[in-house]
């Protein structure tokens, strides 16, 4: 149900243009491949600025960035196919068009994850020191990303009449929602929060190059996944396309689970103060940030 409220001088009301940014004969340029590239090619130069600020070979970051799109990009898909299975088990031919959207961030993570956790052993690098290197890219290419979802007219939110409203087409409504035109913008919502979490990050990373305070390796990709897990148990709550198994939705069950982790992973730095489970041996020291 759709809350009233009155017209306001200063309004949002997001409509989006279309998937599609250029279209010149056969060869058609969509937003969503444009963001998703845009992320990456960001993402990689921060990751290799920030390398350099704490002394690791920023090269290694490049050659990561290629291990990470390999690895998250098809997990990503198969992890939105797999919960939408009766949907693409009709139309198999549309399990490929990631084109059109419908990619799981938690399915990028885990395949991206993998990924780092291959390409550290093979080169004998603290696995926690790359995703520390990462994790700020990582959330500021998720805040480009969600922008994806606008110009598809998906993951929306429920009926709203709120001064942000999003217009979403009535061929993209829920048919029980056919009915009404604006919808909740939770991707705005999850780019919002994403910006936030990546300016918390950059913060911490930079007073721990000062010494003020001294973090411990492994400590930025905890808050990172703390913290992105908790605005996005927040945002799916406004979902009205959430992957779900059975009662559940599926992404607040996996950010529960990250909230967990990660607080599990902080207490075992910083309560017992011992060094995170990696490939290659603790660094030195206390492995804090050098």
């Amino acid at each position: 149900m759709a809350l009233d409220f009155p017209a306001l001088p200063l309004a949002f009301q997001f409509t989006s243009p279309g998937p599609i940014l250029v279209k010149i004969g056969p060869i058609i340029i969509r937003w969503y491949g444009l963001l998703i590239a845009s992320a990456v090619l960001i993402g990689v130069s921060l990751s290799q600025y920030l390398a350099k600020r704490r002394h690791v070979n920023p090269e290694l970051l490049s050659d990561l960035s290629i291990w990470l799109v390999i690895g998250a990009i098809p997990a990503a898909r198969l992890y939105y196919v797999l919960f939408q299975w009766s949907e693409y088990a009709q139309h198999p031919e549309r399990i490929i068009a990631i084109w059109q959207g419908g990619i799981a961030i938690h399915g990028a993570i885990i395949g991206g994850v993998v990924a780092a956790l291959i390409f550290a052993k093979r080169q004998q690098i603290s696995f926690w020191q790359l995703t520390d290197l990462v994790a700020p890219s990582l959330i500021l290419g998720q805040a480009i990303g969600r922008w994806g979802n606008f110009f598809n007219s998906e993951a929306f939110g429920g009926p709203t009449n709120l001064p942000w409203k999003l217009y979403i087409p009535w061929e993209r409504r829920p048919p029980n929602l056919a009915n009404f035109e604006y919808f909740h913008p939770t991707f705005l919502y999850e780019s919002l929060w994403d910006l936030m979490v990546f300016a918390l990050l950059i913060t911490l990373f930079f007073r721990a190059l000062s010494g003020n305070p001294r973090l411990k390796v492994g400590t930025l990709f905890l808050v990172y996944w703390v913290a992105y897990s908790l605005g996005r148990f927040w945002v799916e709550g406004f979902r009205t396309d959430s992957l779900m198994l059975g009662p559940l939705r599926m992404a607040q069950v996996v950010s529960l689970m990250g909230i967990s982790l990660g607080l599990a992973g902080l207490a075992w730095l910083y309560l017992l103060r011992r060094p995170l489970p990696d490939v290659v041996s603790p660094l030195k020291g206390d492995g804090a940030m050098e």
